[in-house]
């Protein structure tokens, strides 16, 4: 009798010593889990697993699966709250919406319900609601907020101030000399500019402006300075709306979870995740995109990874497509999800331990090419989620929560539509992630552009909101890789596995640091 057909006999055997009957295969499912440990700790855990089923108050004394898979998370999870998780994936159509009470000064909830064929007022809304963040963070910012009076001598006669102006001002007045305006940047007229926001437009003349760093795309909020005159404000400089760290930022939500997940509570104020996070520095999050599951020789290197990776096994593995070619017929993604699956055989210790989640690509299939975008069909996947039971697949964008760190996975080639929309091309192309980062971190926002270069479900669009700035935005674009910080937010950009001679990055919480790892081209199985 092999070791785990006696640990499975163990099972039913102590489960009955204590008034439980249990099947066959859930006996071998706790077996699965138990079998890594030692004998003396199997007990042990045996033990305080049919204590906590009795604790559970069953209806019947047969264990079902879920209720041992109820008792193995709670264990897991001792010392945390209710709520608490160490990890976990939050689907964008669950992320919590906000809005701004300007009397207050404060986010509340917004708990409407939401639709994918929502009204038709949401198009202005979602619209006027990032309008609303940004202008807030706005006026409190040095450059903006009212001058401190300090022993009779005003402060702003050390730092410029400015007034922001609406829309309704200028247009309310034939010229001003000194304007600063905070809007979108639209084209309302077919070769014109404007800055609009909810007071009204105001038309631009940009042939002398000074570009900030970014990329000043239609449909991204601008500040705008300059000086107005017959109806036209003729623009000195052209900058984004200033950013705002988090720590910032989560002043004016309380404790709320605007996050997303089960907890009641924002997990990044909880001191036994924050102690988990500083003592867990083995644990990884790896990163791929571009995961060509249709390329033999792809997953000749993904098996190579699984072997790799099973003696220390990741926290969790994040594959992005597209995961075929997108002429292919979408029935075959089904078989080479089932490939995918099998790849993983005999890496025991990783399909235990390590979660693998499946980001879809706008090419992807079933779902149409807008953000946030649904999550692959678990039809289609059903294959690997039997061989591979912590598979979990996620929408695009999607969110990470690990510890208190929070972490958003988007996969867009969105460097290549920054710069097709682009006003102004930034000059020192030496450094072309720090404008993209900057344009983000800025915007607060994963799209910042023009709806017909990147649609967005209107009712949904909080789920792309970058406010509070998250720890890390893993950005999956298919240009070369690379990682910029910026106000305390690092925006990662795995680059392509298939472009990239098999390259992937590794993120390790412990330390916020970022790993570049490479598959070898000689590397041999084991």
């Amino acid at each position: 009798m092999d070791e785990l057909a006696q640990l499975r006999k163990r099972i039913t055997t102590s489960f009955k010593l204590c008034g439980f009957l249990i099947r066959s295969e859930n006996s071998n499912f706790l077996a699965e889990q138990l079998i890594p440990f030692e004998p003396a700790e199997r007990e042990k855990w045996m033990t305080v697993i049919t204590e906590n089923l009795q604790g559970q108050k069953l209806s019947t004394p047969h264990v079902e699966r879920e209720s041992l898979e109820k008792a193995i998370n709670e264990l897991n999870r001792v010392g945390l709250d209710e709520g608490e998780t160490v990890f976990s994936v939050i689907d964008a159509f669950t992320v919590p919406r906000y809005r701004y009470n300007t009397r207050i000064k404060k986010f509340e909830r917004d708990t409407q319900p939401r639709r994918l064929l929502t009204q038709p007022r949401m198009k202005s809304d979602y619209l006027q609601q990032r309008y609303a963040m940004l202008l807030q963070k706005t006026l409190r910012h040095d450059l903006f907020a009212p001058a401190v009076i300090q022993d009779g001598v005003a402060a702003e006669a050390q730092t410029k101030k400015f007034k922001l102006q609406y829309a309704e001002n200028l247009l309310a007045t034939s010229n001003m000399k000194e304007a600063v305006v905070l809007g979108l940047l639209t084209q309302l007229k077919e070769g014109k500019f404007y800055v609009e926001d909810p007071t009204g437009s105001v038309q631009l003349d940009l042939s002398g402006a000074r570009f900030h760093a970014g990329f000043f795309c239609e449909g991204c909020f601008v500040l705008a300075e300059g000086s107005y005159a017959n109806g036209v404000l003729k623009v000195d400089g052209l900058g984004f709306p200033p950013a705002e760290v988090a720590s910032s930022s989560r002043a004016f939500f309380g404790t709320g979870n605007t996050w997303g997940g089960e907890s009641a509570k924002l997990l990044k104020y909880s001191p036994r995740l924050q102690e988990l996070e500083r003592t867990n520095t083995e644990t990884t999050l790896v990163f791929l995109s571009d995961v060509r599951l249709d390329l033999p020789v792809v997953m000749e290197k993904l098996r190579q990874l699984f072997v790799g990776y099973d003696s220390c096994p990741p926290q969790a593995i994040v594959l992005m497509g597209p995961f075929t070619a997108s002429t292919r017929n979408h029935h075959e993604l089904r078989h080479h999800l089932d490939a995918l699956g099998a790849l993983a055989a005999g890496c025991e210790q990783l399909k235990k331990q390590t979660d693998i989640i499946l980001v879809p690509s706008t090419e992807d299939p079933t779902a149409p090419n807008i953000f946030p975008r649904a999550p692959l069909p678990e039809c289609l996947a059903a294959g690997l989620l039997k061989a591979w039971p912590r598979t979990q697949l996620a929408t695009n964008p999607c969110r990470l929560q690990y510890c208190t760190q929070q972490i958003v996975v988007c996969r867009l080639d969105l460097m290549a539509k920054f710069c097709r929309n682009t006003l102004h091309f930034p000059p020192d192309t030496e450094h072309i992630e720090q404008h993209f980062a900057r344009t983000l971190v800025c915007q607060n926002h994963l799209v910042p552009i023009h709806p017909i270069a990147m649609p967005v479900h209107w009712d949904y669009d909080p789920a792309l909101w970058l406010y509070p700035l998250p720890d890390l935005i893993v950005m999956a674009d298919s240009c070369q890789s690379f990682v910029s910080t910026q106000h305390g937010c690092t925006v990662l950009n795995t680059g392509s596995f298939v472009k990239s001679k098999f390259a992937f990055k590794v993120y390790i919480p412990a330390t916020r640091s970022i790993e570049d790892s490479e598959i070898p081209g000689d590397m041999e199985l084991a």
